[in-house]
């Protein structure tokens, strides 16, 4: 057994559960700790070596990685671990802001450790498989090191040495989702109150939901170019679309917080001079009212 396949998991959840077991199902020599202890004990049975301090299991490998409930956790057990981390390659799982991993990684190289951020996208049964999806930052050397050991966690991507990068990823693909899934929410509201068979509709929709892959990339595009083609029809013609959705929710008494959102900023992209332009062209607006 060699230094490169021992790792250490703080914090026994369900996502550090999953992957303590997937570093001992791959043959790692898995050290575990969890301020419960009686959650290390199905893991122990696996063959982890349970320690009894956060500390001693830092001491027992090169690699750390931490998987705890939030921030303040993870700053919780730095207290006690500070004299242990030395020369170690410190792994953060836990989901935060891209603010407060660059603030661990400057405590991990202050204590003589190396640091790397992530984020992880997919339920604990996917540990281990390609829908696992990590997204990773920090210390491009230790990132070197460790990424074998890694990807056998799932599908990885690195996004650079800037700690706070893999937090930028992972919180923005998680928003899109909630911004989806709390519309889709709000448009089954709507179709019930007209009497619509919901389950039907949402067949409907994820039938059609692929067709909205060819936009996000060509809004992308758009928003880096700063070029804004009329991509979903002019903001002049869509503009009097928004009102009878407005219209038709208001009269339901559905919320049409979101819909208003959108004509608004439509009603200043076409008052600053651009209704030729399409609906890429309200990140314009997004960044000037943000400066404003």
């Amino acid at each position: 057994m060699t230094m490169n396949s021992q790792v250490t998991v703080i914090g026994l959840g369900n996502m550090g559960s999953a992957i303590a077991r997937t570093f001992l199902d791959r043959g790692y020599r898995t050290t575990v700790w969890n301020r419960t202890a009686s959650k290390a004990e199905p893991l122990a049975a696996a063959g982890a070596s349970v320690a009894e301090t956060a500390a001693d299991a830092v001491a027992a490998s090169p690699l750390v990685v931490i998987c705890l409930l939030d921030s303040p956790a993870v700053e919780a057990v730095q207290e006690t671990i500070a004299d242990a981390v030395a020369g170690r390659a410190l792994v953060n799982v836990t989901s935060g802001s891209p603010a407060q991993a660059r603030i661990n990684a400057d405590w991990a190289h202050a204590q003589g450790a190396t640091y790397i951020d992530g984020g992880l996208m997919g339920d604990p049964p996917y540990m281990g498989t390609p829908t696992m999806m990590l997204s990773f930052s920090g210390d491009p050397d230790a990132w070197k090191a460790q990424r074998s050991t890694l990807e056998a966690l799932g599908t990885v991507a690195y996004y650079g040495e800037d700690p706070g990068l893999a937090g930028v990823e992972f919180l923005a693909q998680v928003a899109v989702g909630y911004e989806f899934l709390i519309g889709l929410l709000h448009a089954f509201d709507l179709v019930r109150a007209e009497g619509v068979d919901v389950a039907a509709f949402a067949e409907r929709v994820a039938g059609t939901i692929g067709g909205y892959a060819p936009l996000v990339n060509a809004f992308g595009t758009a928003v880096a170019s700063g070029e804004y083609g009329p991509d979903l029809g002019s903001l002049d013609v869509q503009a009097a679309l928004m009102d009878d959705l407005i219209s038709h929710r208001e009269t339901l008494g559905v919320d049409a917080v979101r819909m208003r959102e959108v004509k608004r900023l439509m009603d200043r992209r076409i008052a600053d001079g651009h209704g030729d332009q399409g609906f890429s062209s309200l990140f314009e607006v997004l960044g000037e009212e943000r400066a404003e």
